[in-house]
């Protein structure tokens, strides 16, 4: 496995300041358990380890036919995948005529449908993933529907503005909030009525599935934030997120005793928050000699401001000095008795480490993952819709991004391990310019480059140029091929690539098709043999499949 020098400055700093082995105060090994489980900063099932690579397919369960949804998880399992990530809540407001629901929130009361058209299609996932010798991530709900306050729906080129066809309009915190007259995005976190109809539907789920070894975790929400399409209150705090996280977790573990907890955060810290849930000192375990060919590492610390800045800066150094090696450097700075000084990278980072770890957006990943009651600490990486560092003018704009995910994966890594805990990254991705079109911000309803003209060209050019957005396929898949490297080599244990998709119209076999809106009957004609694309898909990308078929190879060694 080789890696650019920048990725091994990471690595060196990782090494000297995190580590791996503090054991888990919150759960134990069972040895030959068929339920995973965790020991210490790893998974084990069956009596063995596991590290995997994975998926997301939040649509599964709404696909018109049981062959679709088989023929998705033979594939998904064929290329060596072990993990599926989806949506286990699907909520309406309105009963749909055709179509997959399984909850209606309606002017402050709940039901839950519980027929073939509702939880029994989740039902039949799970059995077919259990078949397939995949695991499935349940995600309970999402704190993004920015249905819930606009009518714009601008449907990608291609496709159509069906119900479920994007990963934000299943309903979910949002539709609480208003349909239980409420004004604010974490009055879901706080109001005890949407509480306990929320811990009712989730009472519904988790009691299906207690028996059930496919089900890898209960993930308790997708990227819960004080924030979203709904305005925030000004009392939303990092301790009202992890607040919420602890009350529910502990009402999942009163239910089921078998299976894993995670909360599904996008990561971000809060590294002078005060913490519900404080890290308290752990004995080092005893000292044991290396295996052959790997470095000692000492005790795990948290992530602090200073270090982010000081990766960030040493980074930065070693990108100018090789672009002045290669007579390419770009002086931005003021230019002072014949040198340059103060670039504007450095002045923007020169005090600040940034939104990711100040709690701006109510989340302190590290105090949710010290919760008894939460497995492993879950993170995300999605550059499209969110800046994870200042950009270099030294490198290429999608280098640049690749190199900001690196260090987001590293600190990540040295974060769970400070907890004692396995990571997952549960969903990471990029846009390329074939999928800019359809393209839509988790918080958005419009596709804002439908109608953008692709060409191939360097992300510079074009950029400059202001002709199109993304990164091409080959950037993309360089960069997912970092990311996974870096985070196996870092010690993650599970890395989940959003989204799954295929596109096989001339042949059954792996042919999926678009789920069913209200009012219409799934027909053959309706079957497109394409899956949903909300701008990430891997439909049609055989780079990416194979990258994440060579990661599957390679963890597994690990």
């Amino acid at each position: 496995m080789k890696f650019l020098p920048w990725v091994s400055l990471f690595f060196s700093i990782l090494w000297a300041s995190a580590v791996a082995a503090i054991p888990s105060r919150t759960t134990v090994k069972r040895a030959s358990s068929s339920f995973v489980s965790t020991s210490g900063p790893g998974f084990v099932v069956n009596g063995s380890s596991l590290k995997y690579i994975g998926t997301n397919a939040y649509w599964l369960p709404t696909l018109n036919t049981n062959e679709d949804i088989w023929n998705t998880l033979a594939n998904i399992s064929a290329l060596g995948l072990k993990v599926v990530r989806l949506w286990a809540f699907n909520d309406v407001d309105t009963i749909p005529v055709n179509g997959t629901w399984f909850q209606l929130i309606k002017d402050g009361t709940v039901t839950v449908n519980n027929g073939p058209n509702g939880l029994q299609k989740l039902d039949t996932v799970i059995q077919m993933a259990e078949q397939q010798g995949l695991y499935v991530i349940l995600s309970l709900t999402n704190n993004w529907f920015p249905f819930v306050n606009t009518t714009d729906n601008v449907a990608p080129p291609g496709t159509n503005s069906t119900r479920n066809y994007l990963s934000n309009n299943y309903g979910g915190m949002d539709l609480y909030v208003q349909q239980f007259g409420l004004q604010t995005h974490d009055q879901f976190y706080t109001d005890s009525s949407i509480l306990t109809s929320f811990l009712n539907y989730t009472t519904q789920v988790v009691s299906r599935y207690v028996n059930s070894p496919a089900v890898f975790s209960y993930e308790l929400a997708n990227d819960p934030r004080c924030n979203s399409s709904l305005p925030t209150s000004p009392t939303c705090t990092t301790e009202t997120i992890t607040t919420w996280h602890a009350t529910v977790a502990a009402h999942i573990r009163s239910i089921d005793p078998n299976h894993l907890i995670s909360s599904g955060v996008g990561g971000y810290l809060c590294t002078d928050c005060p913490k519900l849930y404080p890290l308290t000192p752990v004995p080092a375990p005893p000292a044991t000699s290396p295996a052959p060919g790997r470095k000692k590492r000492s005790q795990a610390k948290p992530i602090t401001k200073e270090q982010i800045l000081r990766e960030r800066s040493e980074r930065q150094r070693r990108n100018r000095e090789a672009a002045k090696r290669a007579g390419t450097l770009v002086e931005d700075g003021v230019r002072i008795r014949g040198r340059w000084v103060s670039t504007a990278t450095k002045r923007q980072q020169s005090s600040t480490a940034g939104s990711l770890y100040d709690g701006s957006y109510g989340v302190d990943s590290q105090d949710i993952s010290n919760i008894p009651d939460i497995g492993f600490s879950s993170f995300q990486l999605f550059p499209d819709q969110q800046s994870y560092g200042p950009d270099d003018p030294n490198v290429a704009p999608w280098q640049s991004v690749e190199q900001n995910g690196v260090q987001w994966i590293t600190s990540q890594a040295q974060s769970a391990s400070a907890v004692g805990k396995p990571s997952v990254l549960t969903g990471f991705g990029l846009v390329t310019q074939d999928n800019a079109p359809y393209f839509v911000p988790f918080n958005s309803t419009v596709a804002p480059f439908a109608n953008a003209t692709v060409e191939k060209q360097s992300m510079r050019a074009r950029q400059s140029a202001d002709i199109s957005y993304g990164v091409t396929n080959t950037e993309q898949t360089d960069t997912y091929s970092t990311w996974l490297n870096t985070g196996i080599a870092a010690g993650v244990n599970g890395l989940v690539q959003y989204q799954w998709g295929q596109s096989e119209p001339d042949d059954t076999t792996g042919e999926t098709t678009t789920p069913s809106s209200p009012g219409e009957t799934p027909t053959p004609q309706q079957t497109t043999g394409q899956s949903p694309n909300d701008g990430y898909s891997s439909s049609g990308s055989t780079g990416v499949q194979s990258t994440l078929g060579s990661a599957s190879q390679s963890i597994a060694s690990d």
